[in-house]
């Protein structure tokens, strides 16, 4: 299916033998700049939160510390590699690596640059460009997950456990609204390709999907992604001070790296989505420059996806870590809802405008029962006929708990 779409390979396999060398350059330049990506990300993390806390951060390794993850990763490579007695040893050690290679497989779709050509040959700066990227995405979006899941249950540990349930009950969640979301996307380009999404998106800055499909889609997506990665204010996941450290609680030496390698390697790679998908990817102001215009769409992509990454250094600095109740209240409720009734509305636009405005009086019209029964459903859940006690509530009134208190500092 390449064949369709990659100009290299467009007229057939002549010259096969540079071909397959562009190919492969191609994979190792790619591969290598993701894993120097997620080094310097691991460090800018790092650097930024001690920064917003007036800390120092890492300076000791390199100038301004930035070795200091080099270091950190050699020494987790030669500690010792614990595997509990009651895990079940092959899924135990399998479990990194189903997490970290859909990042891996997730960046080779994100275009990156333009179309050079090398030898008489046009290269496209993407690793690949399948006609199906976006089924890719969601396809390795939604295998991510076994690595959480399985890690926790191979464990045999009840915290590691559940922290794997709720990975999968928060991915089950989240999933529906990103592919809602998704879908309105390829509405508005017309295709499965994040080559020709990003090619739809080239008449300026008007002409972007955050703009042509008013915000609301760009924010759903982001807050879905978000939770999907499983970063704060969504890392029930990991919630260390209620279930010591999550999934990962049992694992040790470079298994451990290669969980914190796939955090924040998805990090960066869902950054480059969002970019792709709703920001232009690598559109943007190129100037009049002899032999140096295939640098500035790379200079581009890199300012847009260093800038969602920061968001996402910020959201950790600044949020406080949701409830898992709200989380499952913010999935179900509020973003399935919204994202399903936004694609409704830009599916009629795009059918004929008359049809646009009447899917929004219905979508309107749906919103408000749904809010009628979700303010109906509260209120029986913390009203006298309640079968439990509401979440996140002291079990006895305010005014009772402080005289009881203040009767023991007597």
């Amino acid at each position: 299916m390449n064949v369709a779409v990659d100009p290299l390979l467009a007229h057939g396999v002549n010259g096969w033998g540079v071909i397959l060398l562009i190919l492969v350059i191609r994979l190792l330049v790619g591969f290598g700049a993701l894993m120097g990506a997620v080094t310097m990300m691991i460090w800018f993390e790092r650097k930024a939160i001690s920064d917003m806390q007036s800390r120092i951060g890492p300076q000791r390794w390199g100038p301004f510390g930035i070795l200091q993850t080099l270091a950190d990763g050699i020494k987790l490579f030669f500690k010792e590699d614990l595997v509990p007695s009651e895990s079940d040893r092959f899924v135990f050690k399998l479990a990194p690596y189903l997490a970290l290679v859909p990042a891996i497989i997730t960046f080779a779709i994100v275009p990156v640059g333009g179309t050079l050509h090398i030898a008489g040959h046009a290269v496209m700066l993407q690793i690949a460009n399948p006609p199906i990227g976006i089924l890719v995405l969601l396809a390795m979006s939604g295998i991510s997950v076994y690595g959480v899941m399985l890690a926790g249950w191979a464990s045999g540990s009840k915290y590691p456990l559940i922290s794997s349930v709720r990975a999968s009950a928060q991915m089950i969640s989240y999933e529906a609204a990103l592919g809602i979301t998704i879908v309105t996307v390829v509405l508005v380009s017309g295709s499965l390709s994040t080559h020709a999404i990003v090619t739809s998106q080239g008449g300026g800055i008007w002409h972007w999907n955050v703009i042509r499909l008013g915000v609301v889609p760009f924010v759903i997506f982001w807050m879905a992604i978000t939770a999907e990665l499983h970063r704060p204010p969504f890392d029930v996941v990991e919630a260390d001070s209620e279930l010591v450290g999550g999934f990962n609680t049992e694992y040790s030496s470079i298994r451990f790296a290669l969980f914190y390698m796939a955090e924040f390697m998805n990090t960066i790679t869902m950054s480059a989505i969002i970019v792709t998908l709703f920001f232009g990817g690598p559109a943007g102001w190129i100037p009049d420059v002899a032999h140096l215009k295939w640098v500035f769409p790379i200079i581009w992509f890199l300012l847009k996806t260093v800038f969602f990454c920061f968001c996402y250094i910020w959201f950790r600095a600044a949020l406080p870590r949701f409830r898992y109740d709200q989380v499952m209240d913010l999935g179900w409720k509020r973003l399935i809802p919204l994202s399903l009734g936004w694609m409704l509305v830009v599916a009629g636009f795009i059918v004929k405008p008359a049809w646009g405005f009447i899917m929004a009086a219905a979508v309107l019209l749906a919103s408000v029962v749904l809010g009628r029964a979700f303010m109906l459903g509260s209120s029986r859940e913390s009203g006298v006929d309640s079968v439990l006690p509401p979440v996140g509530r002291r079990p006895l009134p305010e005014d009772v708990l402080r005289a009881m208190s203040e009767g023991e500092e007597e």
